[in-house]
């Protein structure tokens, strides 16, 4: 068993278009759809959505069946599975196919499926077969079969299509392209630029809980290597770093020459053309190496980092308090108010690199309202408040918040975190009818821009095979969620 095929439905649950359903019922992807629309309907949010949904096999009810489904951006797609089939295997072709149509419309939407519609069934029909096997997935390889669109591409097919209409005949067509002629699965043939270039982008996300007392229960950074390659003919690289042990768990693109890394941790590959993923892996610190851990060492903290936890860039210190008070109503007699304070001070322990774009999140209950806040810096300048989620900046190093009335969020944005500076919000809110039940935890998000967690460095990038100089560049940037525990 495996794939029974692909779902997309836009933001109203409305299924747009499908691929061909291995399941000889009609009702299959009806039930599908049906059990996903269902659970969002009885959710609070969509996030509180199990990914994994348990869907009844139609025709027989000791097959297992379930729903794989993933948001994106205004759409949510689907990948129904049967059988012995983890549901892992899912959601790695959900986020391939996401990442074919970004690679070839630029970004994915409702109008933009509506748009290329039948250059999106044609992608569905080629990346999987009648089996339910993934069967084509490299853009490459994809862009030999399905034409991406084009203004070129249309207004040719539009004047190809008037002259055999007026001439009675068929259209003149030049040589097939020659789809897999191309002795590399992963390359095009032929392939030439003006300009050769290649750059490297080393990303790495920080996931992350802190407990109440500022020390880390668990804390992980994941990198990713991407790289935009736009090389002529066919070049061989070799990619080295200065201190590829701090990569573990690694995955790899088909091009990398696993004997060669196993050997001696050099990257040697063939890269594919335009964007691709060349290699993630999971951050492992070492204490015994010279790595992040004493540029991110709190010194407030007494109790030891674990082994295997990537230190915090930065410390947050919350307080709340709320307390009853009543007052007598004419229409109802006594009646209860519960108003509260809070306070939060960020202090950023990485001195080296600022801290990008902080969004700090805060549920506050289902009868929070009266919300009243003041964001400042530790020199005394003000942010700005925002009601009902109004957006603006007043500046584009001051600090902002907004409350959100339906979500009963409360929003803390800080665009720009310089080195050893701390930022405080305090401010007053309120519940009339029960007794507020903030959140225990804050959700942060952060960036840093040209630094990555592991300190990982590339120490050369070779490109043989060619007889041109290429221009090559390297960058890092960091980026985070931390629930931080009050």
């Amino acid at each position: 068993m495996g794939i029974d095929g692909l779902i997309i439905l836009d933001n109203a649950g409305r299924s747009i278009i499908q691929s061909g359903f291995r399941s000889t019922t009609p009702a299959y992807p009806l039930l599908q759809i049906d059990a996903v629309n269902t659970a969002l309907a009885a959710a609070s949010r969509p996030t509180d959505v199990d990914p994994v949904i348990q869907v009844q096999h139609p025709s027989n009810s000791d097959i297992p069946s379930a729903c794989c489904h993933v948001a994106c951006g205004d759409l949510r797609i689907l990948c129904p599975i049967s059988g012995n089939v983890d549901p892992l295997v899912g959601f790695a072709f959900l986020q391939t196919f996401v990442d074919i149509l970004q690679e070839y419309f630029g970004g994915v939407s409702l109008a933009i499926v509506k748009d290329n519609f039948d250059v999106v069934y044609q992608l569905l029909e080629e990346t999987l077969d009648s089996v339910g096997h993934p069967l084509t997935t490299s853009h490459n390889a994809l862009r030999d079969i399905v034409l991406p669109p084009s203004l070129f591409s249309k207004l040719l097919n539009a004047a190809t299509a008037n002259l055999a209409a007026i001439g009675g005949g068929t259209p003149i067509q030049g040589p097939p392209a020659g789809p897999f002629s191309s002795q590399i699965p992963w390359r095009k043939a032929g392939v030439k630029y003006a300009s050769n270039e290649m750059y490297i982008d080393v990303n790495e996300n920080l996931q992350a809980i802190v407990n109440k007392q500022g020390v880390p229960l668990t804390s992980s950074a994941y990198g990713k290597i991407e790289v935009a390659c736009r090389l002529s003919g066919t070049p061989d690289c070799t990619l080295n770093f200065t201190n590829p042990q701090v990569m573990t768990d690694c995955s790899f693109h088909p091009c990398v020459r696993l004997q060669r890394w196993s050997r001696d941790k050099h990257m040697s590959f063939i890269p594919p053309d335009g964007h691709f993923v060349l290699a993630e892996y999971r951050y492992t610190p070492n204490t015994n190496s010279n790595s992040a851990i004493t540029r991110f060492a709190n010194p407030s903290s007494t109790a030891p980092s674990p082994k295997e936890v990537v230190p915090i860039p930065f410390a947050i210190k919350a307080k709340f308090e709320v307390e009853e008070t009543t007052g007598t109503n004419g229409a109802t007699g006594r009646a209860a108010s519960f108003p509260g304070t809070l306070s939060a001070t960020v202090m950023l322990m990485l001195t080296t690199r600022p801290i990008e774009n902080v969004f700090v999140e805060l549920n506050l209950g289902e009868s929070a309202h009266a919300i009243k806040c003041v964001a400042s810096r530790e020199s005394g300048g003000l942010g700005r408040g925002l009601s009902a989620l109004e957006s603006g900046h007043a500046g584009s190093a001051s600090a902002s918040w907004s409350f959100d009335s339906r979500k009963k969020v409360l929003r803390w944005e800080i665009p720009n975190v310089p080195p050893s500076t701390h930022w405080s919000l305090q401010g007053s809110f309120a519940a009339s009818t029960t007794p507020p039940r903030p959140s225990h935890a804050l959700q942060v998000r952060f960036e840093i821009q040209s630094h990555t967690f592991s300190a990982l460095k590339v120490d050369q990038l070779k490109i043989t095979g060619e007889g041109y100089k290429p221009y090559k560049g390297v960058r890092g940037r960091s980026t985070g969620n931390v629930e931080w525990r009050w």
